[in-house]
């Protein structure tokens, strides 16, 4: 039985993100990615692309209401599944007013079910 390392309640989320490494030898690329679920520290999500553990990009995470929450993620966890990556990043500086967003979001979305 795996132990829970998460520190705040997960949320799935229909959405994409476009990740763009921050290091200053190459150019920016940006990538498309698959969200699992998104909670106040952090974001679980898919995509075929190789990232690298620990490296931090910059991205542009569309939540519910359409709105895009500017952020930056550190990637923590990387398991690959056949020919996609399973990613865990955390959030680097989330401004506490886009973590309240995510958290209101949850409080719904759990009184909906």
């Amino acid at each position: 039985m795996n132990e829970e390392k998460r520190k705040a309640e997960r949320t799935e989320l229909s959405s994409k993100l476009i990740i763009k490494q921050l290091n200053g030898n190459s150019e920016a690329r940006e990538v498309a990615i698959e969200i699992n679920d998104v909670s106040k520290n952090g974001v679980g999500f898919t995509c075929t692309e190789k990232l690298e553990i620990g490296a931090v990009y910059e991205g542009f995470l569309t939540i519910w209401t359409k709105e895009v929450i500017h952020c930056f993620i550190e990637i923590v966890r990387i398991i690959k599944k056949d020919d996609t990556f399973d990613y865990g990043a955390i959030f680097i500086g989330m401004p506490e007013m886009d973590t309240q967003r995510i958290e209101i979001y949850q409080t719904i979305s759990n009184n909906v079910k």
